[in-house]
């Protein structure tokens, strides 16, 4: 379980190809400064697993399906990463609940820069659309974000500086792909609905 409060961007400094994934290596020296191997790191919205930690970067292997269902399939070497440590009991809970389990991918549609903030619209899958709603939270790359504008098939949010800085929403250009998490919470109450109905 995460916060959507980015600790650290990273940086992907190999990959390495294996028959049904990848092995990601993540250089993220704030991240990897108390981890052991088996702790989740989630990156870029992505739960992941250290399996090597050294020299302030971690390994994790990345499986087909989450190759397929997330934007980590475009990475390359130097790309930025959004990077988080699973919570603990003692962490600040400054943003939303996030499983780290991406529910499709998005795309950065336009950005509006202004003097103190960056305007942007992002796609988001339709089928994920019942689940956002405004003023609500989403997580966009990781990100815990709060939803400013609903359109039919995307959302608009206001990025401050902190953010522009310290994550990869900074450097998104139109096209680039978005991992998008929905508010689980939505999704429990449908499958409750759902089943009482039934």
């Amino acid at each position: 379980m995460f916060t959507g409060i980015i600790e650290e961007l990273g940086e992907v400094v190999a990959i390495e190809q294996q028959p049904d994934a990848i092995r990601l290596t993540v250089k993220g020296p704030l991240v990897t400064s108390d981890i052991k191997r088996g702790d989740s790191i989630a990156c870029s919205g992505t739960c992941l697993t250290a399996i090597e930690i050294e020299n302030g970067t971690f390994s994790a292997d990345v499986m087909h399906e989450t190759l397929r269902l997330t934007s980590l399939a475009d990475v390359k070497v130097g790309d930025p990463i959004n990077l988080e440590r699973a919570m603990t009991m003692q962490t600040r809970f400054g943003g939303h609940h996030v499983q780290g389990h991406v529910d499709g991918v998005g795309e950065f549609i336009s950005r509006e820069p202004s003097e103190n903030w960056d305007w942007v619209r992002i796609s988001v899958p339709k089928e994920l659309m019942k689940y956002v709603v405004l003023k609500g939270s989403i997580t966009l790359d990781g990100i815990s974000l709060t939803v400013n504008e609903l359109g039919d098939d995307f959302v608009g949010l206001s990025l401050i500086p902190e953010t522009l800085k310290l994550t990869t929403l900074g450097y998104k250009k139109p096209g680039d792909k978005i991992n998008v998490e929905v508010d689980v919470m939505a999704k429990h109450i449908e499958r409750l609905l759902e089943m009482r109905n039934n």
